[in-house]
């Protein structure tokens, strides 16, 4: 693990602001990458429908911590707006920006934005094509490139989150980073028994110069027991749950821990969590932790004493060190 991240959905009691603040802490404490999720449903797990301003705001507040999205969901997008987004936060950051890319989840937010959910695979291979070319410096028209310019070169800044083996592979042959979800949805197998055959795969399909990119998300909430942990995140986990649940998701009537075995989460004193994620098996290929509270919506106190617990003590102990 060569960096460390941290990735946000916006949830919870003044949102926006707490998000902005928990960047900046990050910031302070060393992380090297911050993140958010693009959902414009709030039934989707998440409150931010347009990153890329927020990231822009953020961008302003912050001093060396990398802006990515996790993702950005590229066919609700105009790829070519989006390109002009993501190179002007790039521009007045310094060059501090990557992007992740993905799907999205549900029919209905395609239904709102008068897109064929069926044809998302499709529309995301085209809207990334364009989006590779914009942020290339290239025309995506005759006599027409975006503005401003890119800062530097993106072909190592971009990601794509997939669900697949397949995906895996198909995202090593488009040069694209791998972006590996906090949890497997509709498997029995722990997440990072799938998770590591795609990554595996991700790698043996890669066939470019530069060193390949895997980045772990993962639901990391230490605080001063697993008790203490539990009752700050049990709502938000709770009513996650029972989501899950309705869609069919998550079998009905199972206990607190079996539901957190299915989110794959890592909570409680920070001792403990090292030791879990020492037996994590994707962890010894990613080059990029991701540590993200949600489905949990804890407190902002606690959430920014959690940031300082990964980035002091869990984090070092993994072989991360500060830059």
């Amino acid at each position: 693990m060569n960096r460390l991240g941290f990735l946000t959905h916006v949830q919870g009691e003044n949102a926006y602001r707490n998000a902005q603040e928990l960047f900046v802490a990050a910031d302070d404490l060393g992380f090297d990458v911050g993140w958010v999720a693009q959902h414009h449903e709030p039934l989707q797990g998440g409150g931010l429908s347009s990153p890329w301003t927020f990231l822009a705001y953020a961008a302003a507040r912050t001093r060396r911590i990398r802006l990515s999205t996790a993702i950005t969901i590229v066919p609700l997008e105009h790829p070519i707006r989006l390109a002009e987004d993501v190179s002007v936060v790039d521009t007045l950051s310094g060059g501090r920006v990557e992007i992740g890319v993905g799907s999205g989840s549900g029919p209905a937010e395609y239904a709102v934005f008068g897109k064929d959910f069926e044809q998302k695979r499709e529309l995301t291979t085209a809207g990334l094509h364009t989006l590779r070319t914009a942020l290339a410096g290239a025309e995506v028209a005759p006599g027409f490139t975006i503005q401003p310019p890119p800062v530097s070169d993106f072909s190592d800044r971009i990601w794509q989150g997939i669900f697949s083996e397949g995906g895996a592979r198909y995202t090593a042959q488009e040069g694209s980073n791998l972006l590996l979800n906090r949890a497997t949805y509709g498997y029995e197998e722990d997440t990072d028994v799938v998770q590591r055959v795609w990554a595996d795969a991700f790698l043996e399909a890669w066939d470019l110069p530069r060193k390949p990119r895997i980045g772990l998300s993962r639901f990391v909430f230490p605080a001063k027991d697993r008790q203490e942990a539990l009752r700050q995140i049990e709502d938000g986990l709770n009513n996650a749950t029972a989501g899950f649940v309705r869609r069919g998701t998550f079998p009905a009537n199972r206990s607190t821990e079996e539901y957190l075995r299915r989110f794959h989460a890592f909570i409680g004193h920070p001792d403990e969590i090292i030791e879990a994620l020492r037996k994590e098996k994707v962890l010894p290929v990613a080059t990029d932790l991701i540590t993200q509270f949600n489905p949990g919506i804890p407190d902002f106190d606690a959430a920014v004493k959690a940031l300082e617990l990964i980035a002091t003590e869990i984090a070092p102990a993994l072989g991360w060190k500060r830059q």
